[in-house]
């Protein structure tokens, strides 16, 4: 039962997007469609889950046994520009019409402070267990919730947009104007769900 409420909490309570402002590039930059937004959503799924496996490893096993704890950040980086590299290669050759629709934000997933951040507070074992030991199953656990809480918010994001696109907007509310009033909203009425993880975990006994 604490999996679930972690999957809850990650997703809904603490939301990566809409509640801690992370990955906001990507959110604001590929969520004119939904269809690229399923595709983004996908990618930053695949990459966030192989980068908190790999840098929780090299966190354990290598930076802290060797005193190199400083390193972090490059090494995390590193790590997931290479992954990003694998995925791109991948999508170029299975489907490239949805590697064109990513354009420049593809790459930019090695720099997505979304998948960074929750590598970093994995490998630090910061993030929330719900009353669980923060180890890699967990870390893994919590990885692929924040992925959807990512890909949900963003498809639900896209929709909202392509249902404005064909409204008539004034002309001074167009485009990005528009786009961050929303993107307030939505995050507004995610805080509706402030609470759910407590209420859960008193009634199941956690």
């Amino acid at each position: 039962m604490a999996y679930i409420l972690i999957f809850i909490t990650a997703i809904f309570v603490n939301n990566i997007v809409l509640s801690q402002f992370l990955g906001i590039c990507p959110f604001l930059g590929v969520s004119k469609k939904v269809d690229t937004a399923l595709g983004m959503g996908a990618a930053v799924a695949f990459v966030l889950t192989l980068a908190t496996i790999v840098t929780y490893l090299i966190q354990m096993y290598v930076l802290n046994a060797f005193g190199l704890e400083y390193l972090q950040t490059i090494a995390f980086i590193l790590v997931i520009a290479a992954l990003v590299q694998m995925v791109e290669i991948v999508l170029k050759k299975v489907s490239p019409s949805l590697y064109q629709a990513l354009g420049v934000f593809l790459p930019l997933i090695t720099t997505n402070c979304c998948i960074l951040g929750v590598a970093i507070l994995v490998a630090q074992g910061t993030y929330n267990t719900q009353g669980l030991e923060a180890n890699l199953l967990t870390g893994v656990v919590f990885a692929i919730a924040t992925a959807f809480g990512f890909a949900l918010a963003l498809v639900i994001f896209a929709g909202i947009r392509e249902h404005l696109s064909m409204m008539n907007i004034p002309r001074g509310m167009q485009g990005m104007s528009i786009a961050l009033v929303t993107a307030g909203l939505l995050a507004m009425a995610f805080m509706g769900f402030s609470g759910v993880d407590a209420g859960l975990a008193k009634a199941l006994g956690l």
